[in-house]
């Protein structure tokens, strides 16, 4: 029976899918979570780790392996993917080199690894969280984008059109970075030009190098900023079959240059009237629970394809099934306390729904993007187009009611930077 190391974070939304997968294929399935060593028998788990120190982890993980072999290291996150790369390398087994797996980690090294290896990137330059940001906006031809290196799912990106604004993003985002540095680029912020155009989000398999693509998805609301919130995911895509090509074409040559050749990746696209860029692209595969709506051969799901793939077991057909899929991220709308909610029922009423999780606690702060990191829950559909099923995932959401108390009034709320009118989509 294979056996593999699953890399879970305390609060990941990928456990049970995968879990469930592995009992269908008859793989033992360990875990290992990002918590401190002395927790590990409190959560009940067999193996602590600090994601932090990925080659700390990674000897852990090898004292493990001594007494209960393993056969492959996966990661669920971004914050394990460093852990697996130094983990399967200390144990011979297949993996992405280290270096690579920083790469797709840290956007600073990933921009500068897509630009040496000839892959349109948009102008970046990196800076400190301590550096004057009155001073460097001066230095700056707007519109830009600042982001963090290390934090994924949009937290922490924010546009600035005007100077003012840039200052205004600078300091709401370093106030989010570590206040020391742990691992290199936590204290370090990426300034970059702002890309116009439509966004896609590529889930695909890297076999030997070569990417099989699983999954395109459409992201039919605009993402203009000031903030990227993603909401709607729909698949396939509705874009030009040459497009396409070009999507899957860039995608190839940027993980080539990062240096990723082995198992899953998500990565997220931009598209404008010249040319495919590569925003980012990640060695695991799509988050939260947005896998459930891909099915692939007969009824297998994303989670099983990965999990035979670093078993070395035979791989279904890695065409989707028939027809169209979508899932819908359900924005928090603002900060405050969750009391209650409404419409579950009628949303799943609605046609083509399969199903609608609410995943946010009540009675727990809600925080929007970009301080935040989560959502309030996840609606589903499946149909015969894309069409219809980002109309009933927009009626799905429409009949949902979420009950938010204002939180404790804070002072110096942080600035919201605008986006031109004439920049705004209908």
């Amino acid at each position: 029976m294979p056996r593999i190391l699953l890399l879970v974070t305390p609060h990941t939304y990928r456990a049970n899918s995968f879990a469930a997968a592995a009992r269908k294929l008859g793989i033992d399935l360990v875990y290992g979570v990002d918590l401190p060593p002395q927790l590990a028998e409190l959560w009940h788990v067999p193996l602590a780790l600090d994601f932090r120190d990925p080659e700390g982890a990674a000897e852990r993980i090898a004292a493990f392996a001594e007494k209960t072999p393993l056969d492959a290291v996966l990661a669920t996150d971004d914050s394990g993917t460093l852990v697996a790369a130094h983990a399967n390398a200390r144990l011979g087994l297949p993996g992405n080199d280290p270096k690579a797996a920083l790469a797709a980690r840290n956007k600073y090294v990933m921009r500068t690894l897509l630009a040496e290896g000839g892959v349109p990137v948009p102008q970046f330059r990196l800076v400190h969280a301590d550096d004057d940001p009155a001073q460097l906006a001066q230095d700056v031809d707007y519109p830009v984008v600042v982001k963090p290196l290390l934090m994924s799912g949009s937290r922490g990106v924010i546009r600035a059109n005007t100077p003012e604004e840039f200052v205004a993003a600078f300091d709401r985002l370093r106030r989010l970075l570590p206040s020391t540095e742990t691992l290199p680029g936590d204290r370090n912020i990426l300034v970059e030009t702002y890309l116009p155009g439509v966004e896609v989000a590529l889930d695909g398999l890297l076999i030997d190098g070569t990417l099989h693509i699983l999954a395109l998805f459409d992201k039919p609301d605009p993402l203009e900023g000031p903030f990227f919130e993603e909401t709607i995911y729909v698949t396939p895509s509705r874009l030009p079959p040459e497009t396409q090509a070009a999507i899957h074409a860039t995608t190839q040559h940027a993980v080539r240059a990062l240096g990723l050749r082995h198992g899953p990746v998500h990565a997220e696209l931009r598209i404008d009237e010249a040319d495919v860029w590569l925003i980012e692209a990640a060695g695991r595969t799509i988050g939260g629970l947005c896998s459930n709506v891909l099915r692939f051969g007969v009824d297998v799901c994303l989670e099983e394809v990965v999990l035979r793939h670093a078993a070395g077991l035979p791989l279904p057909p890695l065409e989707q099934a028939p027809g169209a899929a979508g899932v819908m991220m359900i924005p928090i709308p603002r900060a405050g306390i969750l009391r209650g909610y409404t419409g579950v029922d009628d949303a799943r009423d609605v046609p083509l729904i399969e199903d609608v999780v609410i995943t946010a606690r009540l009675h727990y702060p809600l925080v929007p993007l970009p301080e935040g990191e989560s959502y309030l829950g996840f609606i589903f559909a499946r149909g015969e187009t894309p069409e219809a099923v980002e109309n009933a995932l927009r009626e799905a959401h429409a009949r949902l009611h979420f009950e938010i108390e204002d939180p404790l009034p804070v002072l110096n709320a942080p600035f919201v930077p605008s986006t031109p009118k004439d920049e705004m989509r209908s």
